[in-house]
This record gives structure tokens, sequence and C-alpha cells, in this order.
């Protein structure tokens, strides 16, 4: 975690700027959106766990709803305070393997449920895969817009997080048949792996030979 112990935080109309005033106006609308989008996102899964059928993606869906919770809890501790949070952040571990089928086999169309009792885990995994991936952006967005340093932090490590809750749902998906990943041929991919080559030479010279500053 950055501290930000030590440093002195200027308004150039009124002066020092107190630890819980350390945002800038677009970091206080970004950092909004994410804090309401990630309570969404809990009252979502809640929603959405009553639909679970398979022990393994309710394993997943409670492991990540209490993850999201005490993020948001750390994220929200730094927002208010403008400094280090009680709790440092974790790194989220998924149980998932991470090896891929490749390959289309044929499925029903999917469509949109017309009742409640049409939700299956497809449908559900697909949901919660959704709404981590508007997390990513939404806090990578936030991320580049904030100008407190711990919460900068505090979001800038939050975003791995959301991409490896997402991958583990990814591949729940991919194991079930929920979610297939076409691959192109392999002359194809070939051609793809070598269309482009390693940058050479030692960095930008200044014309009188120099190295550039």
């Amino acid at each position: 975690m950055m501290q930000n112990q030590g440093q002195n935080h200027q308004n150039m109309h009124t002066g020092s700027v107190p630890p819980h005033l350390n945002h800038g106006g677009h970091e206080l609308f970004d950092v909004r959106e994410v804090l309401t989008g990630t309570i969404s996102t809990l009252n979502s899964f809640m929603l959405l766990r009553q639909h679970v059928q398979d022990p393994e993606l309710l394993g997943i869906l409670d492991r990540q709803c209490q993850f999201i919770q005490d993020e948001y809890n750390i994220t929200l501790d730094c927002f208010k305070s403008g400094q280090d949070p009680a709790q440092p952040t974790q790194s989220y571990k998924m149980n998932q393997g991470n090896d891929f089928v490749y390959g289309l086999t044929p499925t029903s169309p999917t469509k949109p449920v017309q009742n409640v009792s049409e939700m299956t885990d497809a449908s559900v995994s697909s949901c919660m895969l959704g709404s981590l991936k508007a997390s990513a952006s939404a806090k990578t967005m936030a991320a580049l817009e904030t100008t407190n340093p711990v919460v900068r932090r505090v979001l800038a490590d939050s975003v791995p997080n959301c991409i490896e809750m997402a991958y583990e749902l990814s591949l729940y998906q991919n194991k079930h048949h929920y979610y297939q990943v076409p691959q192109l041929a392999e002359q194809d991919v070939q051609q793809m792996l070598n269309a482009y080559a390693p940058a050479s030479g030692s960095g930008p010279q200044m014309p009188n030979g120099g190295m550039a500053h």
C-alpha cells in the first residue's frame, strides 16, 4: 500500500488541503460511480444466488461476493479518510484451473428469459461475468482520474481482482459449454503471431548522437 504521510496538498485559493478532502472533482464523481456500481454488483449477486443450482457455481458466487464486499469497504474507507485504509488490499485467488477448450458445437440460440423460473446456471454466471467486466472498466477509468494517491492505488489494485474473478467465471462457463471459444485456422494464427517483430535499438537518440532524457 502506498503511504501518503508527509505529503502537503495545496489548493491555490484556500491553502492546505486536509487528507479527507484530498480529492479532485473528476475523482469524486468517478469513485462514486465505482462505489454505486459495486453495490449494484453485490445486490445482483444476492438476487442471483437463489437461482443457482450447481454447488460449484454457488461456491464461486459466495467467495466472490465476500471478496467484493471486503474490497468495497476498503475503497470506502480510504475514500472517506483520504488516507491508508485500516485493512490492506488483497489479491483474489480463484479455484479454477486455467485450461480452455477451444471449438464450437451446435447449441440452441440464446434469448432473454421471460420468467425467473427460466434462470439457469448459464444465465446466472453470464450476469455475474457481465457485472465484473463493467466493474473492471469503471475502476480503470476512475483510477486514471484519481488524484488522491491512496485511493488511486486501491482502485488500481482492484482492477486485477475484477479480471481474475471474471476469468474464473469464464473458465467455469467454458468447462460446462456455456461459453464456447472459436479458434482461427492454424495458418491464420501463425500469420497473426508473426505479424510483429521486436523493437531494436537503444532508445531515442538526440541529433548529436546523445541519448534523450
